[in-house]
């Protein structure tokens, strides 16, 4: 089969953000999207262009339009959340995310009305009913369908470095797991979740994704959910890794280093410069040892299986990096993950949280409501 590669302006950029709806008195989650989504849908009934359905009706998500600098991102974030508050405010119901929700309980939780949604639940049953999950996605536009795959080959390399940063996931149905980002984890028990094939050709994603179709296992190239994919409909990668984020500065600051990673990557070819790449069991590792040590994972750099601790790895990163972020326009952005490192990431926070409040999860929910509101970490 041919998959097109629809045409997209190089490095413009397009963020999703997952929010959970929450109780303002209880922190537990409300059942209230399809309010939400009724509210704010436009006169002639069509859909919403940046506020949209998700999987489950404690959960609305925010789309950016296409956009090319992280700022202007922002801006439109910040402008649906506005238009979300004006409807959730009334029903005194608050906005938070994180990887997970610490205390609330899968089984209490209600599917959209949705077919896509029912077939996805009847098909994966257990594990598809307990992905009560939040993320941060980010879109980068390449221009020439030949960069994709060395693309997203080369971004394998840091994609430990975007799940430590990001980790918020500590906590699971009112239980400390032990691993920084817990939703890493739960979401690759869906089929064709987790880390992607690496592919040299484009005709082999071809053929991958036509034994797919043929065989059932999806039905469309999106139902593809690796942690780093091609989105060939909008002519983009699309970065999936990230656990959610509390707080505008923190997804900014995740948006600005994908946006600068593909940038970089893609004026290396442009050079003729080999791109580095890892071997998929060193991905697998890297995954892995995040997940569960976010902040304090020692993972792996190269071909050649050097190591180092992923804070050390992530500054070494940022330096790189700072012309194309000055180029891009998003340095300040780009500078807020050095706050991330020396503040701490998610985890910690909600962690910090926990100890200081005797455990007790509703204190870390109304921490993630407040962050949400402050826009930045607290």
């Amino acid at each position: 089969m041919e998959i097109p590669f629809a045409s997209s302006e190089r490095s413009t950029i397009g963020v999703e953000w997952e929010l959970a709806l929450v109780d303002s008195d209880s922190g537990d989650l409300r059942q209230v999207a399809q309010t939400v989504l009724d509210a704010v849908a436009p006169a002639d009934g069509s859909e919403h262009p940046t506020i949209r359905q998700e999987l489950l009706l404690n959960t609305v998500e925010i789309n950016t339009g296409v956009c090319r600098t992280v700022a202007e991102a922002g801006a439109d974030l910040e402008r649906s959340i506005a238009e979300i508050r004006a409807v959730t405010d009334p029903l005194r119901v608050e906005l938070m995310c994180s990887g997970t929700h610490p205390f609330a309980r899968w089984r209490n939780q209600k599917v959209t009305d949705k077919q896509r949604y029912a077939t996805l639940i009847d098909r994966t049953q257990w594990w598809g009913r307990q992905m009560l999950i939040y993320g941060v996605h980010v879109h980068v536009g390449i221009e020439d369908r030949a960069k994709v795959l060395p693309i997203l080959s080369a971004v394998l390399t840091c994609l430990p470095h975007l799940q430590s940063i990001s980790a918020s996931s500590p906590f699971w149905g009112g239980k400390d797991t032990g691993y920084a980002s817990n939703r890493a984890l739960i979401f690759q028990q869906l089929p064709t979740a987790g880390l992607p094939v690496q592919f040299d050709r484009w005709e082999d994603l071809e053929s991958y994704t036509a034994d797919m179709l043929h065989t059932g296992v999806i039905d469309q190239f999106d139902e593809i959910r690796w942690d780093v994919r091609p989105a060939p409909r909008l002519g983009t990668i699309e970065m999936r890794v990230c656990d959610g984020a509390s707080n505008l500065t923190e997804v900014l600051a995740f948006a600005a280093l994908t946006h600068c990673l593909v940038e970089h990557f893609s004026t290396m070819l442009d050079q003729g410069k080999e791109l580095p790449r890892v071997q998929p069991w060193f991905v697998q590792e890297n995954k892995w040892r995040s997940a569960r040590y976010g902040m304090d994972a020692i993972i792996i750099l190269d071909a050649a299986g050097n190591e180092e601790l992923v804070t050390d790895a992530v500054a070494r990163l940022l330096r790189e990096l700072e012309p194309t972020a000055e180029r891009l326009g998003c340095s300040a952005e780009l500078d807020s993950v050095r706050t991330i490192l020396r503040k701490g990431a998610g985890y910690q926070r909600q962690r910090a949280v926990a100890r200081r409040n005797a455990g007790e999860l509703d204190a870390v929910v109304a921490s993630l409501v407040a962050e949400m509101r402050a826009g930045r970490p607290l």
